[in-house]
């Protein structure tokens, strides 16, 4: 990728420093796109040897692109997501995507097709860790900012995402107890 061609997909992708979440941190703001990108990517950087037969540098790929269509339409929750919603920012996506480079378009869009397909080891493993990482970000923020249906969620979301395997099994156990641990201190 040439000079300028790098310094325009980085102005587009800079927007998720700015795109907030629902979710806050642990200091009581609210936290960024990209904030959640990295702290995805920096959970599947220390999963590398839970997932010998996993390809983790994709799962970091995947970590890393995977929210980009936000630059364009911005943050969504998940509970208040529609089809409509997931159609629209889809679009707007991949109309930038076609902007790039061939070699980063492709790459891109397979990733994608692979991330929404869930077949295969890695974008289960992409898809675990983005539930798993709102939740850990839950936990981590003050009560006071969850609405009544996050104590619900942060009990049971992402069950059906980790349920492949073991060791993500174990993880999403470990964030119910700190779910319950902080609920319990109210």
């Amino acid at each position: 990728m040439n000079s300028r061609e790098l310094l325009d997909a980085l102005s587009v992708a800079e927007r998720l420093k700015d795109t907030t979440r629902h979710c806050y941190t642990s200091k009581g703001r609210h936290e960024s796109v990209a904030e959640h990108s990295w702290m995805m990517t920096l959970m599947a950087f220390f999963m590398r040897d839970e997932f010998p037969n996993a390809d983790m540098d994709k799962v970091i790929r995947m970590c890393i692109i995977h929210d980009l269509g936000e630059c364009f339409t911005g943050d969504i929750p998940t509970f208040s997501k529609e089809q409509v919603h997931e159609d629209i920012e889809e679009n707007l996506l991949f109309n930038w995507i076609e902007t790039l480079p061939a070699y980063y378009a492709e790459e891109m869009k397979a990733l994608y097709n692979e991330m929404a397909e869930r077949e295969t080891v890695e974008a289960k493993i992409y898809k675990a860790i983005d539930s798993l990482e709102a939740l850990i970000q839950h936990n981590a923020s003050d009560l006071s900012t969850w609405i009544p249906k996050e104590y619900e969620l942060n009990l049971t979301y992402a069950d059906d995402r980790v349920s492949f395997s073991e060791y993500l099994t174990e993880l999403r156990q470990a964030i119910r107890e700190d779910t319950l641990a902080k609920i319990e201190e109210k």
